[in-house]
């Protein structure tokens, strides 16, 4: 990931839960797999990937070389979708919040029970949460793990009541 440049396009899919070490492998053999062939329109695509915390994988395509097409991210969707009988977890779900617990866990909630944990102060504008809709390296880069207070969680939290 560190060769490609800031502006790469890229995608984050979060894991609903922890991918063990085993499934892990195969997980990025496969993604290693779909990448070295993964071409738009005929022309190979320059990209990356990174796996973090059990639970992160990142899709990276420099688009000055050549950008991925509707069609090759279709692709790429379809190969993780087919991989997540094999890993026991979801990689290809929306609408899941990703933040770390009192422990430095991280977790996945709806945004339902992420607006109830922050109402109960078990979530708080200091709780490190990450942001799988980064669409750059640069803002992946910059502000993929942050406090909630400081990304689009924030909108999610109860108000501060003024004195």
């Amino acid at each position: 990931m560190e060769d490609l440049p800031d502006n790469s396009r890229t995608w984050v899919f979060g894991a609903d839960r922890d991918v063990e070490e085993s499934s892990a492998k195969l997980l990025l053999r496969e993604v290693d797999r779909f990448l070295f062939e993964w071409h738009a329109h005929g022309a190979p695509l320059t990209v990356a990937r990174d796996w973090k915390y059990k639970r992160f994988l990142t899709v990276a395509v420099d688009q000055s070389t050549a950008g991925a097409s509707g069609c090759s991210i279709d692709g790429l969707y379809r190969s993780l979708k087919a991989l997540e009988p094999e890993l026991g977890a979801s990689l290809v779900t929306s609408g899941l919040i990703f933040y770390r617990d009192a422990n430095g866990r991280i977790d996945s909630v709806d945004r339902e029970r992420f607006a109830t944990l922050s109402a109960q102060g078990e979530i708080t504008t200091d709780t490190r949460v990450f942001d799988p809709t980064v669409t750059t390296l640069r803002e992946w880069r910059a502000r993929f793990e942050l406090n909630a207070e400081d990304s689009w969680h924030a909108r999610l939290m109860p108000k501060k009541q003024s004195v």
